[in-house]
C-alpha cells in the first residue's frame, strides 16, 4: 500500500505523518516537516521518474511507502501519477486542505460554482479564457504563467486578482490587485494560486449542484429570448447548426463577428467559452451587451468595423461570422487565418457563398456547407395548423485539419 498524506494550507502535521514507512516521498520543505521513522528511505521529488522508479522497488517488495503531497493530492496532484502506474487499489489517500480551498476561505467566498484551472505546464490561455467567461475562477499557477502573466493578458477586463502566496506557512501573503497592478510586480516563486473574481456576479444564487451555470437551461434558445431590430437575428434553428460546428466550450475564446444582436455570441458564452463580439453600429453594440447582461454572460463588444477591428484581437478557437457585405470575403479570410479550429459563416446571398468557400478554402481549412431551408409551425383560424416558410440561409463551415484529433485544452 502506499500511503499518499495531503500536507494542507494549515499547520504541519503531527510527527506521526509518515508512521511504519520504509520509504517517504515528497518535497524538500514537506519532508523537513515530519519526523521519518527510524531507517527509512528518504527521497527529495525533483524529477518524477526515478522518484516512481523508486517507488516501484518498495512496491515490488511489499515494503510500505508513504508519498507527501501539498494540499488535497487528489486535486492536480499526484494521485493521478500515482493511480496511472500502481493503479488507485494501492494508493490510500488522505487529502488535505486545497490551496484552492484555503484561498477562497481566505476571502471568504463560497467556491462550489467556482472553475478551476492549472496553468503549471500548461498553455495560460486557456486559464485566461476561463477567467474572461466565468465570474469566479482560481488558476494555479506555474513558471512563465503567475499572476503577471495572467494579469498582463486580463488588463481590459473587469477583474480584481487575489493572489495567495506561500498558504500554510509562515510567509503566508494574500493580496488583491488589478490586473494591470499584477502584471507589473515581480511575485517570485511562492505563489500557490490566483482567484480571478467579477466581483459584481462573484455571489449568485444559493445553487443545489455544485459547478458552474454555464450550459444550464438548454441552447438554441427562441429569438424572442434576444432583444433585436427587425427580426435582424440568427435563427434558432441555424444557430443550432451553427453552434454545433463552431463547439464552445470552457477555456475557448470564440468570435462573433457581424454580432448584430448578439445571439450566438451569448449562446457561446452561457456553453463556457470566453467570446468577443464585434459590431459596427452602435445601437448594435448596446443590444449585444444588454442580451449579454440579461443573460448572465460576460461578452466582451468591440466597436469596430471587421476586418480593420480584427488584428488587435487575440486569436481564436472559433469564428462565427454573421455579417460582412461586400467586406465578407476579406472578412472571412482573415479570420479563417487567425482561427485554431474552425470558422462559421452565415449567408443569405447567393452570390457571396463561393468568394466565402474559396477564403476557407485558401486558408488551410477543409470546408463543408448546407442550405438550410425550415418551416415553422404556425396557427391559421379554425384551429388548424399550417408551415410557414423562413428565410433560407447558407451555412458554410471551415475546420483546421488538425483540430480534429485534438483533445480538449487541459
Amino acid at each position: 500500500m502506499i500511503t499518499v498524506m495531503g500536507m494542507g494550507a494549515g499547520a504541519p502535521p503531527g510527527a506521526d505523518v509518515a508512521a511504519g514507512a520504509e520509504l517517504v516521498v515528497g518535497g524538500r520543505r514537506h519532508l523537513d516537516a515530519v519526523r521519518l521513522p527510524e531507517g527509512a528511505e528518504r527521497v527529495v521529488l525533483g524529477a518524477l521518474a526515478p522518484a516512481l522508479d523508486t517507488v516501484a522497488e518498495y512496491v515490488a517488495e511489499g515494503r510500505p511507502v508513504t508519498v507527501l503531497a501539498s494540499g488535497d493530492p487528489g486535486f492536480f496532484g499526484i494521485v493521478r501519477v500515482l493511480a496511472e502506474r500502481f493503479g488507485a487499489r494501492r494508493l490510500d489517500v488522505r487529502p488535505g486542505v486545497s490551496s484552492v480551498a484555503a484561498a477562497f476561505a481566505r476571502v471568504g467566498l463560497p467556491w462550489d460554482d467556482a472553475v478551476v484551472a492549472s496553468a503549471h505546464g500548461r498553455d495560460l490561455r486557456t486559464a485566461v479564457n476561463l477567467c474572461r467567461a466565468h465570474p469566479k475562477v482560481a488558476v494555479l499557477t506555474g513558471p512563465g504563467a503567475g499572476p503577471a502573466e495572467l494579469g498582463a493578458a486580463l488588463r481590459t477586463d473587469a477583474r480584481v486578482l487575489v493572489v495567495a502566496s506561500a498558504l500554510g506557512s509562515g510567509e503566508e501573503r494574500v493580496e488583491r490587485v488589478t490586473p494591470a497592478e499584477a502584471a507589473g510586480r515581480d511575485w517570485g516563486a511562492a505563489v500557490s494560486v490566483v482567484l480571478c473574481l467579477d466581483e459584481a456576479r462573484a455571489l449568485g444564487p444559493v445553487r443545489s449542484v455544485a459547478g458552474p451555470r454555464a450550459g444550464a437551461a438548454g441552447w438554441a434558445l427562441e429569438e424572442s429570448a434576444f432583444a433585436h431590430r427587425d427580426s435582424m437575428i440568427t435563427k434558432f434553428e441555424v444557430r443550432a447548426l451553427a453552434l454545433a460546428r463552431l463547439g464552445p466550450r470552457p477555456g475557448d475564446l470564440v468570435w462573433d463577428v457581424g454580432a448584430g444582436s448578439g445571439s450566438v455570441a451569448v449562446e457561446c458564452a452561457r456553453l463556457g467559452a470566453a467570446v468577443t463580439a464585434v459590431e459596427k453600429t452602435p445601437d448594435g453594440v448596446e443590444r449585444v451587451r444588454a442580451n449579454a447582461a440579461a443573460h448572465g454572460v460576460d461578452v466582451r463588444v468591440v466597436h469596430g468595423a471587421a476586418p480593420a477591428a480584427l488584428p488587435r484581437l487575440d486569436d481564436p478557437d472559433a469564428v462565427f461570422v454573421g455579417g460582412g457585405g461586400r467586406e465578407l470575403p476579406a472578412i472571412v479570410a482573415a479570420c479563417a487565418r487567425r482561427a485554431r479550429r474552425s470558422v462559421v459563416v452565415a449567408m443569405a446571398a447567393l452570390d457571396r457563398v463561393p468568394a466565402a468557400r474559396e477564403a476557407l478554402v485558401d486558408a488551410g481549412l477543409e470546408c463543408d456547407g448546407v442550405l438550410l431551408q425550415s418551416s415553422r409551425l404556425a396557427p391559421l383560424p379554425g384551429d388548424v395548423t399550417r408551415l410557414a416558410a423562413t428565410n433560407p440561409v447558407f451555412l458554410l463551415w471551415g475546420v483546421r485539419p488538425h483540430s480534429r484529433t485534438e483533445g480538449v485544452s487541459p
